[in-house]
């Protein structure tokens, strides 16, 4: 059984990459992951799937090409490849803003590290699937680590209030903060 981290909570995965065996019934109750070429390769037959069904993004493709999917799909699971890759928090914060994606987005891969998890739910992540040998509840305290942020992050993952619009606030300002 694979672990992750859900929305601040450490959880068992309900769901499955395309390929993959889970034992008993759980495939069943399972969503479906399949790449962003298989969902581009039989759009039709995905568009048609019974069960829920999630995306997985690799750093080099276009987020753009997904704006007519993102409605059926319940997860996007983002790919970062090695702790230097950034493109997936582009990637991440391009899905909240322009097609307004609200499913779980979810990052996953050899890259998806403990040190990073702040950063990655500032960029509206809000499911991490860390690499392997990373600290699942290291990881849950991280998200808490800082307490103010200088920049708006992606909604809904990040709620917190920037710093610059706290001290407008404070001062007495309004509206645009």
């Amino acid at each position: 059984m694979r672990y992750i981290l859900r929305r601040r909570e450490i959880v068992p995965d309900d769901w499955r990459y395309l390929g993959e065996e889970l034992p008993g019934d759980a495939a069943e109750h399972a969503g479906l992951v399949v790449p962003l070429t298989e969902l581009r390769r039989d759009r039709q037959r995905w568009q048609q799937w019974p069960g829920r069904l999630g995306v997985r993004l690799a750093p080099a493709d276009r987020v753009e090409e997904l704006a007519s999917d993102v409605p059926g799909l319940s997860l996007i699971a983002v790919e970062f490849p090695n702790p230097g890759d950034g493109r997936g928090y582009s990637q991440g914060r391009v899905l909240r803003e322009r097609p307004g994606f609200g499913g779980e987005l979810r990052a996953v891969g050899a890259g998806v590290r403990q040190d990073q998890v702040f950063l990655l739910g500032r960029s509206g992540f809000d499911a991490l699937e860390l690499a392997a040998g990373e600290d699942l509840e290291g990881a849950r305290r991280a998200l808490s680590r800082y307490d103010v942020a200088y920049q708006p992050g992606a909604a809904p993952a990040d709620s917190s209030v920037p710093l610059r619009r706290q001290r407008f606030h404070a001062r007495g300002g309004s509206a645009l903060g």
